[in-house]
């Protein structure tokens, strides 16, 4: 039982950090977003739009990795849309980013119609490491299991985030990231254009969201079909309010919403819970990440929860030169 009990564990991270990696992608580009100052709620449409261009690319080019191109600058040119809305006409920044998940399921499923029956295409390489099951003990129970045969998006993913803290927290320009969420007319009077910088941000975080699109399409789950991101989009949103905008917990959050999202399938094979299989059980297992998203949200809905959480203290407002405050 303990042995099985082992395997069984080390199945659940493993799959965490296969299916998490691209919740980790669209999770840190909508933290990068948010830290400048601008709400984007069209994750799902930007994810969904990345994840047919990476498809569609990578089945007419035989090249995966021009597909994964081809999905980031297609999440990055539908999100300067919102960037558009938000920083330029100063729009609500709730409504844009909802409109902008409309656009992206309205394109997709239109222009992905073609790819649904496709199987067959060129997807991104796995990284075998053989030498982890060499290690004593621990190599071929923990470590080869986990490590020794990934895909190249995992370790895209586990480079990303350390880079991104590093980012945020060390250098002049995460120095000036912070400060136009926080306080924009600081960076305004020291003669650094709002605008500008928002705009950069917003398409940082839109090509990060299509990386996870080209992700699910080209390594994780290799296929196109319509909504194939399922809400994965929303989670990546209350990911980052449980995460208080930091890419640590941000990046923890993804693997442990990853490892809940297959656990309902995983628990199936397990011979020792004989009500595994049991299909009610599974539905209520797959709600999981989404009432922990609805909550997230709830928690932020007050100002109070909001100073609390660390939220950036420009979060969802527009900025105009001139005025008092933010």
């Amino acid at each position: 039982m303990e042995a099985a009990s082992l395997v069984f564990i080390i199945n659940i991270i493993g799959a965490g950090l296969r299916t998490g990696t691209p919740l980790l992608f669209a999770t840190t580009g909508e933290l990068l977003t948010e830290r400048s100052g601008v709400l984007n709620l069209g994750v799902e449409g930007m994810m969904l739009v990345g994840a047919l261009a990476g498809f569609a690319v990578s089945y007419n080019t035989g090249n995966p990795w021009v597909g994964v191109l081809a999905g980031m600058l297609a999440g990055g040119v539908l999100s300067q849309l919102h960037a558009f809305v938000t920083v330029t006409l100063r729009g609500d920044q709730v409504v844009s980013g909802l409109a902008l998940t409309f656009v992206g399921r309205g394109l997709t499923a239109v222009l992905g119609a073609p790819y649904v029956q496709i199987r067959d295409i060129p997807t991104l390489p796995t990284i075998s490491l053989p030498f982890l099951e060499s290690i004593p003990i621990i190599g071929p129970l923990i470590l080869f299991p986990l490590f020794g045969n990934q895909n190249v998006v995992v370790w895209l993913g586990f480079l990303l985030t350390p880079f991104v803290a590093f980012y945020i927290a060390r250098t002049r320009s995460g120095l000036n990231l912070r400060a136009v969420g926080e306080y924009p007319a600081a960076v305004d009077a020291v003669g650094m254009s709002v605008a500008k910088l928002r705009y950069f941000y917003i398409f940082i975080g839109g090509v990060l969201a299509g990386l996870a699109g080209a992700a699910l399409s080209l390594a994780i789950t290799p296929l196109w079909i319509e909504d194939m991101t399922a809400g994965q989009g929303w989670i990546a949103v209350g990911l980052v309010i449980f995460a208080q905008w930091n890419p640590w917990r941000a990046a923890l959050g993804a693997y442990i919403f990853g490892a809940l999202r297959r656990l309902p399938l995983d628990l199936q094979s397990v011979p020792w819970l004989p009500f595994a299989s049991n299909p009610i059980l599974g539905v209520w297992l797959s709600m999981i990440p989404y009432l922990f998203t609805i909550v997230a949200l709830m928690l932020t809905s007050n100002a109070r929860s909001r100073k609390r959480m660390g939220t950036p203290a420009a979060l969802g407002i527009p900025y105009v030169r001139g005025e008092r405050g933010l």
